[in-house]
């Protein structure tokens, strides 16, 4: 049954909204569309197939035919979009039902709000309707006071004294209080006019300017954030590292922030907008006016604009960690090398590990060849002996505590064969040794071992190593702790999803941890697979994963391309061609006159067909060229094979770096502002994006990557470092 609104009510609701401007979009799709520069029909079936459960790895690898192409960054972008829009459309149905409840859902209001795909023009609309703690305007309301604010808006009459003498009765005492009382409802009606806000809102973002202040006696306290001690600039230049700094500022107390924009052109906007050139009571909306403003509209939309430049910054701030992770996951892995590996220290010793080629502990030692105790000369016996038992062809030692004196030790050893030594980032490790998955994994060993193992493994392959770790305590994020943490989780969630199916998993060697992140797989079905290895066996085909149980088959859809049997009579199962491409193979074999063994892996063959022949509906060229290529490198890793560094000899300690020295290091983190630079000391090395090239750099991703070999100058030495870097 159709809702008949008063008068009254209509009148109130053309009040609030009158003039305004609304883009509307009729569907998501197209807004989407739009915002991402991608077409209707590739965001349509991307979220249909999003919709079906399909990951983003599957989506992007094995149907690049249905979405025209595209990556897994554009995928993801419709994702975010999507779920942005899902989110956005519960918020209308609680606004719609509020408002409905309230007996003020005009038809004309429920269309905008229908219509509106922006949170901030959503929230406009709501505004006038919106539970509010009782104001100045209402109390004015409940005095009688309604209709004096109307004559005051209309701006019409001879003396608003005089008609505000009518409403002295009751608890209005005298002809200031009703003047007063409606110039505060007249107030709150123009706070609330859309347009208003939205040209405020306009001017914030285009003249707006963010100052900061020391506050009063936190000088000492807050001497990393002294370069915002007296800080200005405008909010469309401010870089995300900036912001989350002064952010990270308030939020300890030790700057005060304001946003800015020029107060006098922001009274006379809303002056525009109110004022009638021929109207009457001149100097009491102008008084009202510059009320709205300071009172009303200023704190409001300032706090909007904050909350946006936040977001904004934790956007930028989580793609910079995203992709620094994405680096360090696909960092050059040792592969399956017999390795030892130690984790340094002094005091405390050295704790050994050996680990074989699948990474098994084998073997394990404490050795003290560093001050206090000095037993070095027992330490290089034991060593020497572990290599030789365990055949050792790898030595890995963590970067920490002693991580150089420990690597001098050893390179004074002098072993039979020939055994490379590196020196692994164990950011992390010490997460590890603590965490459940350690003690799952190790419950007969102590944290010592188990960090050792860590650092071990990180070299033979960090892909598998660091997906055990929280990514936020790998230590390549900018301010991971000031962004929304929900937002943060997912998307590192994801880069790690990406990576590990861009490298695929060996099914039968594979731990739960790793196996998690398959597509389609999940922990429950992770834990399944592994104790159906266990019990049955290494798996021999592909299609033996049916076995699993809760591995069905829409699981097994979105897995199967990722996993691998390396010993598997079918060559394919040990390949990223998808089970349902198999039959295709067969018949690329059989047209060049050749097996399967024969066909994968020769240029040659695979080279000789005519892809053309092979198109259907179904199957178009995108994908038939993928397959091209996984048939001549079938099962090819991505990454990298690991090479030996070695840092500058003459460093130990930070006494050691001069001013003028040309030093070698590896990039360990990459900010907005620049990159840090591991040269083998406690202390890293900051390139300012100043000093990345001789031309300008705008994003120092361009130039450098995580775990890049660098050769770097010390042009300064400073030890005190700030919030801004």
């Amino acid at each position: 049954m159709e809702t008949i609104y008063t008068e009254s009510q209509k009148s109130a609701y053309n009040f609030y909204t009158c003039d305004t401007k609304i883009l509307t979009m009729s569907l998501p799709i197209s807004f989407i569309s739009k915002s991402l520069s991608i077409s209707e029909k590739q965001v349509s079936t991307t979220i249909n197939l999003l919709e079906e459960k399909a990951t983003l790895p599957f989506i992007s690898r094995y149907r690049k035919e249905m979405t025209g192409g595209l990556d897994e960054v554009q995928i993801e972008n419709i994702q975010i979009a999507f779920l942005k829009l899902k989110d956005l459309e519960k918020r209308k149905k609680t606004i719609l039902e509020t408002i409905s409840e309230q007996g003020n859902l005009i038809q004309e209001l429920k269309g905008k709000i229908e219509n509106s795909w922006d949170s901030n023009e959503l929230e406009d609309l709501y505004l006038p309707f919106k539970p509010r703690r009782k104001s100045r305007a209402d109390k004015a309301i409940e005095l009688g006071l309604e209709p004096l604010a109307k004559m005051l808006m209309s701006q019409q009459g001879a003396s608003f004294s005089s008609m505000a003498e009518r409403f002295v009765k009751g608890e209005v005492e005298n002809i200031n209080e009703a003047i007063k009382g409606a110039q505060d409802i007249a107030a709150l009606w123009i706070s609330e006019r859309q347009y208003i806000r939205q040209k405020i809102r306009g001017l914030f973002w285009r003249e707006g300017v963010l100052k900061s202040k020391m506050v009063k006696g936190k000088e000492e306290e807050g001497e990393k954030f002294k370069d915002y001690f007296s800080f200005e600039e405008p909010i469309k230049r401010i870089k995300s590292h900036r912001f989350l700094a002064v952010y990270r500022g308030q939020k300890e107390g030790v700057l005060k922030v304001a946003i800015e924009p020029p107060t006098k052109e922001a009274i006379l906007m809303v002056a525009d907008s109110v004022l009638k050139r021929d109207g009457d009571f001149k100097k009491e909306i102008q008084e009202v006016v510059k009320d709205v403003y300071t009172r009303l509209l200023k704190t409001s939309i300032e706090a909007e604009v904050k909350k946006d430049l936040k977001i904004q910054a934790d956007v930028e701030a989580i793609k910079v960690f995203a992709e620094n992770l994405r680096q360090l996951l696909l960092q050059s892995p040792l592969g399956g090398k017999r390795t030892l590996a130690i984790d340094p220290g002094f005091r405390s010793g050295c704790k050994v590990v050996c680990l074989s080629e699948n990474g098994d502990l084998v073997g394990n030692s404490t050795i003290f060849p560093h001050p206090p105790q000095n037993k070095t000369t027992d330490a290089m016996k034991k060593i020497s002996t572990m290599v030789q038992q365990y055949k050792i062809e790898a030595i890995a030692i963590g970067n920490g505590t002693a991580g150089r004196e420990t690597e001098a030790f050893i390179k004074r050893i002098r072993f039979n064969t020939k055994v490379n030594v590196y020196i692994v980032n164990e950011a992390g490790a010490s997460i590890y040794s603590a965490s459940k998955i350690a003690r799952e994994e190790f419950p007969d060993y102590d944290v010592t071992v188990r960090g050792a193992v860590s650092i071990g493994r990180r070299l033979m392959d960090p892909l598998a190593e660091l997906v055990k770790i929280d990514p936020k305590s790998i230590g390549v994020g900018q301010y991971q702790h000031d962004v929304d943490q929900a937002v943060l989780k997912q998307r590192l969630d994801s880069v790690v999803e990406s990576s590990v199916n861009r490298v695929g998993v060996d099914v039968n060697t594979a731990s739960k941890y790793i196996l998690t992140y398959v597509s389609g797989i999940g922990p429950q079905i992770a834990e399944n697979i592994v104790a159906y290895r266990k019990q049955n066996g290494d798996f021999t085909a592909r299609k033996e994963l049916n076995k699993v149980p809760k591995l069905g088959t829409k699981a097994f859809e979105q897995s199967a391309g990722f996993l691998r049997i390396s010993n598997a009579e079918n060559p394919l199962d040990n390949s990223a061609v998808h089970p349902e491409s198999y039959s295709l193979v067969q018949k690329m074999a059989k047209d060049a006159k050749c097996s399967l063994n024969e066909l994968i892996g020769n240029e040659e063959l695979v080279g000789g067909l005519r892809i053309e022949k092979y198109i259907t509906k179904e199957i178009g060229e995108i994908t038939l060229n993928d397959l091209i290529k996984e048939l001549v490198k079938p099962s090819r890793d991505p990454r990298k094979i690991a090479r030996v560094f070695e840092f500058d000899k003459r460093l130990r300690s930070l006494a050691d770096v001069e001013q003028g020295m040309e030093i070698v290091g590896i990039v360990n983190n990459v900010t907005n502002f620049g990159a840090f630079v591991d040269i083998g000391i406690k202390e890293s090395g900051l390139i300012h994006i100043s000093n990345l090239a001789d031309a300008y750099v705008s994003n120092p991703a361009d130039i450098v990557s995580v775990h890049q070999h660098v050769k770097t100058k010390v042009i300064s030495i400073d030890l005190i470092v700030n919030e801004s870097g």
